[in-house]
């Protein structure tokens, strides 16, 4: 079907039209506590189409070394398809469509757990993503409560690109307005439990002067720890970045709504933290991961310590395992925890704070300990990277 009509010329009516202040609505986005009942599922609104053009300025924004994200002629010598979105743009754009449903109303992320990347990304891909309510915590009717959620990309032909839980801190509606409801629709969780990787890789050593000679799997020793030598200033940029991965949360562009809050987190936009990671997981990517072929996915990951335009964030790798993996030849599985600091330098933050850098941060309390107040991140993360060329 198609349509058409005929264009009249338009002429001011504003002024004939009477003002009726009964008709005034204001809608509301995110969910409240209550409304994030366990077993409640939400599609997305909008989806995302990756093109060249914005996986590669992603890639360099974020300070991207892997050629995989940077030269379509190596991802296809590698076995790809395409060039590769790189996982953190695959990350942010997963958990940003997700806002306007299940986290737009947060008070807080408190953590990223069992994160699995599951295909790839290339240019012309379109992901769409939806979020099941898996538990609810309720610390009292004045006390902001916890939800956890799992969400789910999938890409033009349904199949799972992407899989994470989150937690995240919501409080109680109370007399503020209600959220527009999300359509009742009966909406399908996507399957979240095919964990199974097969990527088309053809084990071939790929133009090695396009990468540093010490990233190769055999590079890495359990214990290691890399300091990775370059921060990054981030600017009033990342309120314009924040919107580009389709993030809606006002706290990170909206000076009147952040400066309203109470405590820590009041004053300026605070930049959202999947930016943060995505620099700081760029700023080890040339010591670290240049021959990954697969990020596998991270887990346990928390955003330590808001930051905000103006901060310098640097980072630190600690190598936590190397190993083999049965019936692949050409790759091993390198696990790492990786640092962030602000405000420091990584090589000054390891001088100030030795072993304690490495050390969960809700753990410190226990132990007796000081949190870091210029750590701002901490996560495992999992690669799987070539071997070095015999």
């Amino acid at each position: 079907m198609s349509v058409s009509f005929t264009l009249t010329s338009q002429t001011e009516i504003a002024d004939d039209i009477p003002i009726d202040l009964t008709k005034i609505r204001q809608p509301q986005y995110g969910r409240y506590l209550d409304e994030l009942e366990p077993g409640c599922v939400f599609e997305h609104p909008r989806g995302f189409t990756f093109t060249s053009t914005n996986m590669l300025q992603f890639a360099r924004t974020f300070m991207q070394a892997n050629p995989m994200y940077l030269n379509s002629q190596y991802a296809r010598d590698t076995g790809f398809a395409d060039l590769l979105a790189s996982p953190q743009m695959v990350f942010n754009v997963t958990l940003s469509l997700g806002v306007q449903n299940d986290s737009e109303k947060a008070i807080a992320n408190l953590g990223y757990y069992q994160a699995q990347f599951l295909r790839p990304v290339h240019p012309g891909d379109t992901l769409r993503a939806f979020t099941k309510v898996l538990e609810r915590k309720d610390r009292g009717p004045d006390k902001p409560g916890i939800a956890v959620i799992r969400t789910v990309s999938v890409n033009q032909y349904d199949a799972a690109v992407l899989q994470y839980d989150r937690k995240i801190m919501v409080g109680w509606r109370g007399d503020r307005l209600p959220t527009t409801p999300a359509p009742k629709f009966n909406v399908e969780f996507p399957d979240d439990n095919a964990a199974l990787v097969d990527l088309p890789l053809t084990g071939a050593r790929v133009a090695p002067g396009l990468t540093g000679p010490n990233t190769y799997f055999e590079d890495f020793s359990p214990g290691d720890i890399i300091v990775h030598a370059n921060g990054r200033t981030i600017t009033e940029e990342h309120m314009a970045l924040t919107y580009t991965v389709g993030n809606s949360h006002p706290l990170h562009f909206d000076r009147i709504f952040s400066s309203a809050l109470s405590g820590k987190m009041s004053g300026e936009p605070v930049v959202y933290g999947g930016l943060v990671f995505a620099w700081l997981e760029g700023l080890a990517s040339r010591d670290i991961s240049e021959h990954a072929v697969w990020e596998l996915g991270f887990t346990e990951g928390y955003h330590t310590q808001p930051a905000f335009a103006g901060d310098t964030i640097a980072a630190l790798s600690r190598v936590l395992a190397a190993e083999d993996i049965p019936g692949v030849e050409h790759y091993g599985l390198v696990t790492l925890q990786l640092i962030g600091v602000k405000n420091v330098s990584a090589a000054k933050a390891l001088e100030e704070y030795g072993k304690d850098l490495f050390l969960k941060e809700d753990v410190k309390r226990a132990l007796g300990k000081e949190k870091i107040t210029d750590k701002i991140f901490e996560i495992e993360r999992r690669l799987l990277i070539a071997r070095r060329p015999s």
